[in-house]
């Protein structure tokens, strides 16, 4: 027996729809409808992705981790081409304010760069890009 792919991480939010709004807005994922009835079962989860389905974040009803020291996942990594991570990080600049994004300094790993930030409920995150020079080169402009 062999393990082919992460198939879904879970989360606890406040709300979930709002997460995924969250979710949406900040990194792209998109509901997936065919496990949308899911979430209408009591505590059932909402499922997001960005890749159709493949790999999914599991969106939960309950009190999020916060900003406690994590007993269980410690931060969701997320893998993103290099125009994109510089997209993102000026769209994590404009949304400081108001979708409570605490977005750290950009980490230059030498092969990657990675930013690392919360969501709204203190669930901690990390984007990451291979595509060094790309990244590399369009921060030496700013």
């Amino acid at each position: 027996m062999r393990v082919t792919q992460i198939d879904h991480v879970e989360l606890e939010v406040p709300d979930r729809y709002a997460a995924a709004r969250w979710y949406q807005t900040v990194l792209g994922f998109e509901i997936c409808p065919e496990y949308e009835p899911w979430a209408g079962a009591r505590r059932g989860p909402l499922m997001v992705s960005t890749d159709g389905g493949e790999t999914k974040l599991a969106l939960f009803e309950g009190q999020p981790q916060g900003l406690e020291r994590p007993i269980g996942i410690r931060r969701i990594a997320f893998r993103i081409g290099g125009n994109d991570f510089i997209r993102l990080i000026e769209e994590l600049d404009d949304l400081k304010g108001e979708n409570a994004v605490n977005r750290s300094e950009i980490t230059d790993h030498g092969k990657s760069f990675s930013v690392y930030f919360s969501d709204p409920y203190g669930n901690q995150l990390e984007v990451t890009t291979y595509d060094y020079e790309t990244v590399r080169a369009k921060l030496a402009k700013r």
